[in-house]
């Protein structure tokens, strides 16, 4: 691994523990004050936080094991370990946000909630603020580094922030005397924990099932045409390993070309791939036309 690459993974790091640090204080504060003020919806917003503190986890183990050198078992390195700990922690948000869903209805059909004291929705707000300032750091980030976990992550802060205002409402709501509001409130929530959850999983089997951008091969196979010698573009593959890109490539080139030329050819193409599209490694057979 280059020099580059582990400095970019050591900063996606840092991001993931920023995260983790603001989660575990969030979700502690939310859960005290959804329990001491009746909020059935900050209780969930908190019950939230700490499926957010365990996919931030997810991503810290993630790009840590990415960071390990390739061995015996693993020939094309550790890349993909971040996403199959994202996957791992889609499974708990989802039976975390399928048990807020469960507290919410039965506290809607009881039919006897109380009103939650406002402090609940100025928590939310609070809280709505801090994550707001957390995903603004880890997008920033993000892009410095173009890790797709870490800008996974940052989306993740800001549907965050946007669960606690709507917290905030449902509780501002439910001083007017409507207090199905606040476990609607937290129904919307456990609805949300489950739409992350479910996007999660989805990106994270696209990832391990080698799919990729068909728009993007495209650009591949019209930048490496644009290379002098090359004829033909027979076929064309990419695949992605963790946030790194790796391209299989089979171009024609002049069956009269000698050896050292043909490779010639080969070496600038996947030289102007890389710099290009930033492209991790690029592998090109030679084939005579």
């Amino acid at each position: 691994m280059d020099q580059k690459k582990y400095n970019d993974l050591k900063l996606g790091e840092r991001a993931a523990v920023i995260s983790i640090i603001a989660y575990i204080c969030l979700s502690a504060l939310k859960l005290f004050i959804g329990y001491t003020a009746n909020s059935e919806a900050l209780k969930a917003d908190g019950l939230n936080n700490t499926t957010d503190i365990i996919a931030s986890i997810a991503v810290l183990i993630g790009l840590r094991f990415s960071r390990k050198p390739a061995d015996k078992n693993h020939q094309y390195g550790h890349w993909k370990a971040e996403t199959v700990a994202s996957m791992i922690a889609s499974f708990i948000m989802m039976a975390v946000g399928l048990q807020v869903l469960y507290s919410a209805i039965t506290s809607i059909f009881e039919k006897n909630n109380l009103t939650p004291d406002l402090t609940a929705a100025w928590t939310g707000l609070f809280c709505a603020g801090i994550m707001y300032f957390v995903y603004r750091y880890n997008r920033s980030m993000a892009k410095k580094i173009n890790s797709q976990s870490v800008m996974a992550a940052a989306k993740d802060n800001l549907s965050d922030a946007w669960v606690s205002i709507g917290t905030a409402v449902g509780i501002f709501g439910s001083q007017f005397h409507l207090t199905w509001l606040d476990p609607v409130a937290a129904l919307i929530v456990g609805l949300l924990i489950c739409k992350t959850a479910w996007g999660i999983f989805r990106d994270a089997s696209l990832y391990l099932t080698d799919a990729f951008d068909e728009e993007l091969v495209k650009k591949f196979k019209g930048t490496t045409l644009a290379v002098q010698g090359v004829n033909e573009v027979k076929d064309v593959k990419a695949r992605n390993y963790g946030n790194n890109t790796v391209v299989d490539m089979v171009i024609l080139v002049n069956s009269e070309l000698k050896l050292r030329q043909a490779h010639d050819i080969a070496t600038k193409v996947e030289t102007k791939l890389k710099n290009e599209y930033d492209i991790y490694d690029v592998h090109v057979h030679v084939e005579p036309n």
